[in-house]
């Protein structure tokens, strides 16, 4: 077993990796950025070295200062976790090539399965079905012949990568190219590539997954599958395990499908094959294989007893699976919220700042994996999941009820959280009888959103500017717990909601707003496109400047016509909340 393990990552998933390797007497090493000096990963490590600035590209993401980093530690071995650098092929090459254990899959299987179009075909090869795409990567006019094959809506797809990121749902051949150009950027700064691939839009269809685990002996199998179907624009929002109202059949396909992919590439250490299901349960559709630990990976564990991350770290050092597939039992469910530091009420929008108060829930089969703490700043450079909540119970009911009591004692202070808004869905009729799909959150938001803003009747009408969520309208918490109450009347009770509309934006392509119509930086964010010049002449509407915080786009759009006097900020500029970005004349 190893002696010293380095956890190339940050956050929630590196404390989790830690306290497997203390639980095995492992000494463990931290990496962190500037903004990650006093994290809880940084604390708990027993060496920690700084890696260099805040932004990724110049700390985690930087192969020489991680490889440099586990020499001075000492380390034998490196945990990539998840995101960053986790399904890099380079990466894993260069620790392996500098003597070091690479605790995932060998750098061939990352690529293979890493790019989405070579994995497609392979899966093609297995007799697996896959959904209707591009042969390739796309771009320009071949892009837009191979849409036209399609049919629209499709789906903008990273080849890299994955969790969502790089991926854009495009409804008409009007929205194609900068629906590219926008999923491009965002793939080029998750995963340092931006090839992209196209695929057929189903809008119906369940998001099953299935774990799998190889070991270097030439084994394979499998721990259970999991239900990651409730959504919103292609980021899971909750897991579950085992997927609901699956026919044996089929799901006894899915096992069989997953592991046959993973023998005919070799695969080692933990994996996960990603299927669409057909609504009606008839069919399925390969989609990928993550070549990493899952986000999701902790409904598992509750539903099999087992540490995923220990036998990550046993079949590293060599040794063969601790189980055989007989010997693998799954007992009751197990259901899992991601909780983001965004704000529900303007539109998701980012929010970034100091915990003044994190209160964690507990009490019997629930567990909380955070990567902060009280006194611990958000920062707008990573990914806005600051933690998980996950709870397990004999039944499906019954881990819904102990997920929506935790998060009922879940308290988090001086950030705002989607915390709320996951109740509200798990509370759903909906979700309670497994009637949701990929798809479901989206139309449901859009067809509430349209009905409230036509009616006459209510006694508090919409902000402008404001992107109200349907399941935020009936509840939210304060100290005294859960209230449920008619829609916007929350606002008269909670008046800093009305505070948090100005500034504000909607996210994706939406507004940037001050009270002064001025266009200023909505939140704590980089500047990572400039649509205008010195001299322009804009009109209301026009989108100015795009910015990115916590991995999401927002677009800073003009609500005054002008000349462009001043440019104040350039691209790849990192700014403060409410700076002035652009001169109008």
């Amino acid at each position: 077993m190893f002696k010293n393990v380095l956890i190339a990552n940050r956050g929630e998933i590196a404390v989790r990796i830690m306290r497997t390797c203390k639980d095995l007497g492992i000494a463990t090493t931290a990496v962190f950025s500037e903004a990650d000096r006093e994290s809880p990963h940084v604390r708990q490590a027993d060496t920690s070295i700084y890696l260099g600035p805040a932004p990724a590209r110049h700390s985690y993401l930087v192969i020489e200062k991680l490889i440099a980093a586990a020499r001075e530690a000492g380390a034998d071995a490196i945990h990539p976790g998840y995101g960053l650098l986790s399904e890099n092929p380079d990466f894993a090459r260069a620790v392996v090539d500098a003597g070091i254990s690479f605790i995932g899959p060998s750098s061939e299987a990352i690529a293979l399965m890493g790019d989405k179009v070579r994995a497609r075909a392979i899966a093609q090869s297995c007799g697996i079905p896959i959904v209707p795409g591009s042969d390739g990567t796309v771009s320009g006019e071949g892009a837009r012949k191979v849409a036209r094959q399609l049919g629209f809506p499709i789906i903008a797809k990273a080849a890299a990568g994955g969790g969502g990121r790089g991926v854009r749902v495009v409804r008409d051949e009007a929205s194609l190219d900068e629906a590219l150009a926008s999923a491009t950027r965002e793939a080029e700064a998750s995963f340092g590539r931006g090839d992209m691939f196209l695929e057929k839009l189903i809008e119906r269809a369940r998001h099953v997954e299935v774990q799998i685990f190889g070991d270097m002996h030439g084994r394979v199998i499998h721990l259970g599958d999991r239900d990651c179907s409730l959504q919103r624009r292609y980021q899971k929002l909750v897991e579950e395990a085992p997927a609901p109202n699956l026919a044996p059949e089929l799901r006894a396909a899915l096992h069989a499908a997953s592991v046959r992919i993973a023998c005919e590439i070799g695969y080692v250490g933990a994996g996960t094959v990603e299927f669409l299901v057909d609504a009606d349960g008839s069919s399925f559709h390969f989609l990928e294989v993550n070549t990493r630990l899952q986000v999701e990976h902790g409904v598992s564990e509750l539903l099999t007893g087992l540490d995923l991350v220990e036998w990550q770290l046993r079949v590293a050092a060599g040794e063969a699976l601790p189980l055989s597939q007989d010997e693998v039992q799954t007992n009751g469910h197990a259901i899992q919220v991601r909780v983001a530091a965004e704000d529900p009420t303007t539109g998701f929008r980012p929010s970034t700042g100091t915990i003044k108060r994190l209160q964690l829930p507990a009490g019997p089969w629930v567990r909380a994996d955070f990567g902060v703490d009280t006194g611990g700043e958000v920062t707008p450079y990573y990914d806005s999941m600051i933690g998980k909540v996950m709870a397990w119970g004999l039944s499906r009911e019954s881990a819904r009820q102990r997920v929506l009591r935790a998060l009922s004692e879940l308290r988090v202070e001086g950030v705002r959280t989607s915390s709320m808004h996951l109740a509200a869905l798990i509370g759903t009729k909906t979700f309670a009888s497994v009637a949701h799909d990929i798809g479901w959150l989206e139309r449901e938001t859009a067809m509430s959103v349209a009905d409230d803003l036509q009616s006459a009747t209510l006694e508090e009408q919409t902000p402008p500017g404001l992107v109200v969520d349907p399941f935020v309208q009936s509840v939210f918490n304060t100290p005294q717990g859960m209230i449920h109450v008619d829609r916007f009347v929350r606002r008269k009770i909670e008046r800093e909601v009305a505070e948090a509309v100005a500034p504000r934006q909607a996210v994706n392509g939406s507004v940037s707003r001050t009270p002064k119509g001025e266009p200023v930086a909505p939140i704590d964010c980089t500047i990572v496109q400039i649509r205008v010049a010195v001299g322009d002449h804009v009109e209301v509407g026009m989108v100015l400047c795009i910015v990115e915080a916590m991995k999401m786009e927002l677009h800073v759009v003009a609500e005054c016509s002008g000349i462009v006097s001043r440019l104040l900020v350039a691209e790849g500029a990192s700014v403060k909340t409410n700076t002035l970005l652009i001169d109008l004349s």
